[in-house]
């Protein structure tokens, strides 16, 4: 939901009498709940919601009915209320603010990287949707404890560091910071990455083959130079993608890390039952301290 969408919330609160109040239900739209239906009352409530915010081509930020309203508009309980917007929200359809109301929420990216050897250019292209780069930083420096032991380096070699600030459709989105070998691409300190593919570049121009990755996904809390970044506030909830690419003769040739807004986010992942002969027993969850 954007900041305007909350100031005008606070400003124009919905009352007996308002505009809004008047309005509701809007025309053509289920006015009551069939009470003979076998369907659950809160699950007809959502439907009569979801109908409502398609048919009317509803837009992210644009305000919805409280719980009073809705209560007395469709005669239930606050608790059918509660548990059809707990829905709503829960699939990503509405946001809830306290104090403030309930909004259309804005539309998440479904980020399929994760399961698949792209990067977020290539995704979020793939979407009808524009990505650039604020590159922040592209150099060379000395790898340090951790990055050398993902790039199978020894501490202090010079490795490209790459940190950049991806914007989808002019929002910011992630902060990634990228460190490769620096034998891998050279050149690649001289590229403009505000509008190219990382991946696309180091396959086309300097012949890298990017065979397989391994990536990890956990949730975390955005500290006050992050949330400035992509424009949240602290403490506000982002999703941290760590990744580490593997080339020919299985040698790492790239790692990354990137935060991602929680509130703009999404990782797909599509699943296969292996049969128990063919199954690895590998954890679903690593639990850190």
């Amino acid at each position: 939901m954007t900041r305007r969408a909350w100031r005008d919330a606070e400003s124009t609160p919905l009352k007996d009498g308002s505009p809004e109040q008047a309005s509701w239900p809007p025309s053509g739209m289920a006015r009551t709940i069939d009470r003979a239906s076998m369907l659950p009352f809160y699950y007809q409530l959502k439907q009569i919601l979801l109908n409502d915010i398609r048919r009317r081509n509803l837009a992210p930020g644009d305000r919805l009915p409280g719980d009073h309203d809705l209560c007395r508009t469709y005669d239930v309980s606050r608790t059918v209320v509660r548990q059809a917007l707990a829905e709503l929200e829960t699939e990503g359809i509405i946001d809830r603010v306290k104090g403030r109301g309930t909004f259309v929420a804005p539309h998440r990216t479904g980020e399929r990287f994760v399961q698949f050897l792209t990067g977020l250019f290539e995704d979020v292209q793939a979407r009808g949707s524009h990505l650039r780069s604020d590159v922040r930083r592209q150099e060379v420096v000395p790898a340090d404890e951790p990055v050398a032991a993902q790039l199978g380096l020894e501490t202090g070699a010079p490795v490209m560091l790459l940190e950049r600030l991806r914007y989808v459709d002019d929002e910011p989105w992630a902060l990634v910071i990228t460190h490769l070998p620096y034998d891998v691409a050279p050149g690649l300190l001289q590229e403009d990455l505000t509008n190219q593919s990382l991946y696309a570049l180091l396959e086309r121009r300097f012949r890298v083959e990017l065979r397989r990755g391994q990536r990890s996904v956990e949730a975390a809390i955005a500290h006050n130079d992050l949330a400035r970044s992509l424009g949240i506030a602290p403490g506000d909830p982002v999703l941290v993608l760590r990744s580490v690419v593997y080339g020919s003769e299985d040698k790492p040739v790239e790692t990354f890390v990137a935060y991602h807004r929680g509130d703009r986010s999404r990782f797909e992942v599509n699943l296969s039952r292996a049969q128990p002969a063919q199954a690895e027993p590998l954890p679903l969850m690593h639990v850190t301290g």
